[in-house]
């Protein structure tokens, strides 16, 4: 029973207006890209993490096809909502949306034999940039902002944070103190690059967690993120472009 990790699979089935081969080639039949190698890597007994982004889709029932395409695929799924998850629901209708195969953390923690899990979605920060890194695509999605309406995100993504961070610690403290190993997800990377202290790393650090799975990033320079480990606490990025497409291992 082999854990897997792959984020951000921005689904277009329920949403075909958006779709990430706006962003070039290298995004071209993706769906197919993370089925094939996602049958040949994974097992019917293995956990895969998505740790956010998975639907483009915009409303519960237009994610459906984007669900069940993920629960077709072998193995159980534990996923976090990302940033463009618009689709998700309160956690009351999602436990009763989401296919069988299918479980999630939305203020809460999940056991898996003996892994506990944890996380939260996070948000943008001043605390670290991955600006040196990125080959910045123009986002055929997104509308042209002010400088006055940048400096309003900027104030309202602090806040933001915040709570996320608040949201982290209220679901780390759930998880199973008896649990052989202790894995958390964010959406959004809760370090730099530098693997320098962050108010998420802290709380990450707080509660003993082994490793953290995110992604959020795209575009990401080949072998330009030294993400590892730091105090205890393995960083490990999975954005799927970043990683071919293909499900990177996180534990046996």
């Amino acid at each position: 029973m082999t854990i897997w990790a792959l984020a951000d699979v921005h689904l277009p089935f329920g949403n075909p207006k958006k779709n990430m081969e706006a962003f070039g080639p290298v995004w071209k039949d993706y769906p197919k890209k993370i089925q094939s190698a996602w049958k040949r890597l994974v097992g019917p007994e293995d956990l895969v993490l998505i740790p956010g982004d998975l639907s483009w889709a915009m409303k519960m029932e237009e994610a459906l096809v984007d669900l069940d395409f993920l629960d077709a695929l072998p193995g159980e799924k534990l996923i976090i909502r990302g940033n463009h998850d618009y689709w998700w629901p309160t956690a009351k209708k999602l436990k009763g949306f989401l296919p069988p195969s299918m479980h999630f953390i939305h203020n809460t923690a999940f056991d898996w034999n003996d892994v506990t899990f944890g996380g939260a979605r996070l948000w943008d920060t001043h605390e670290y940039s991955f600006n040196d890194v990125i080959e910045f695509v123009e986002n055929p999605f997104a509308k042209k902002k002010s400088p006055e309406e940048l400096e309003k995100m900027r104030e309202e993504g602090e806040k933001i944070f915040v709570r996320e961070l608040e949201r982290l610690s209220l679901s780390l403290k759930q998880m199973n103190p008896k649990a052989k190993h202790r894995i958390a997800l964010t959406h959004y990377p809760p370090i730099g690059a530098d693997l320098k202290p962050s108010r998420a790393s802290a709380i990450l650090e707080d509660h003993q967690i082994d490793i953290c799975v995110f992604g959020h990033l795209h575009n990401v320079r080949e072998n330009s993120l030294p993400f590892g480990e730091a105090r205890g606490v393995r960083y490990v990025f999975t954005s799927v472009d970043y990683l071919g497409f293909t499900p990177v291992k996180i534990l046996d």
